[in-house]
């Protein structure tokens, strides 16, 4: 037993120190959106070791009906005053478990720079005319991707997926127009409408900062109730919450 332990890896002594800056309710925008705007600010500007390679991915968690998690990280497509989107195949497991629940959770961690936005709110499918307008700007490859891939299904094996690639693209050939591929039934948008945005900046010594926008009514609004908008400046109130 001990020649195991001594193998392991020693995840238990990986420690960074976070000094970069500290987070002050004085600091803050006055509405969770703008206040996301600079932060994404920062990290689309980062560079040398506090560079965020890809700031819009997020990781987004669900709950499916049986109330099983899962996670895995998407990308970020708009933020506005509605919310959060992304666009998926609406057959993958994350669009089985948000049209089964609709409750999710996103987080961008912006590690380098010692920042983190933690998002809770529920999601809905936008409108067909927001996903056509986005998958017409997206490359062809993505755009055949999205006829070859039977997101989350059993594959036999990568021969299988690529040659599904290959028959959707010789079914639609690249003319360099937006519209030679058409949008599958099957792909679209989520809105995730937050209830909760909280922004993490790390401290020394664990003594981080968190500061929580909330509803000013409620914490959490009643199903079938719409959160305020993310530009409301009377609709939020903030929170500070232990680290």
């Amino acid at each position: 037993m001990s020649d195991v332990t001594n193998q392991t890896p020693a995840y238990a002594a990986a420690r960074v120190s976070y000094g970069q800056g500290g987070l002050v309710e004085a600091d803050l925008a006055a509405t969770p959106l703008l206040q996301f705007e600079r932060w994404y600010a920062d990290a689309v500007a980062s560079s040398g070791e506090q560079r965020v390679v890809e700031p819009n991915a997020m990781v987004l968690a669900t709950v499916d009906e049986a109330g099983l998690p899962s996670v895995r990280t998407v990308l970020l497509k708009a933020a506005d005053p509605r919310g959060f989107v992304l666009f998926t195949n609406y057959g993958s497991r994350k669009a089985r478990a948000i049209e089964a629940t609709g409750e999710v959770a996103l987080v961008f961690g912006w590690h380098p720079m010692a920042r983190q936005v933690a998002v809770r709110g529920r999601a809905e499918r936008v409108d067909r005319q927001e996903s056509v307008d986005y998958f017409v700007t997206r490359p062809w490859g993505s755009r055949i991707g999205a006829w070859a891939s039977h997101q989350s299904a059993t594959l036999a094996d990568r021969a299988e997926l690529e040659a599904a690639w290959a028959a959707a693209a010789a079914r639609w050939p690249d003319t360099g127009r937006a519209d030679d591929v058409p949008v599958p039934d099957h792909w679209g948008g989520y809105l995730v409408r937050p209830f909760e945005v909280e922004f993490w900046q790390g401290r020394p010594s664990r003594l981080h900062d968190r500061l929580v926008y909330l509803p000013a009514a409620t914490s959490r609004p009643a199903a079938g109730s719409s959160p305020p908008p993310l530009d409301d400046g009377s609709g939020w109130r903030i929170e500070r919450r232990n680290p």
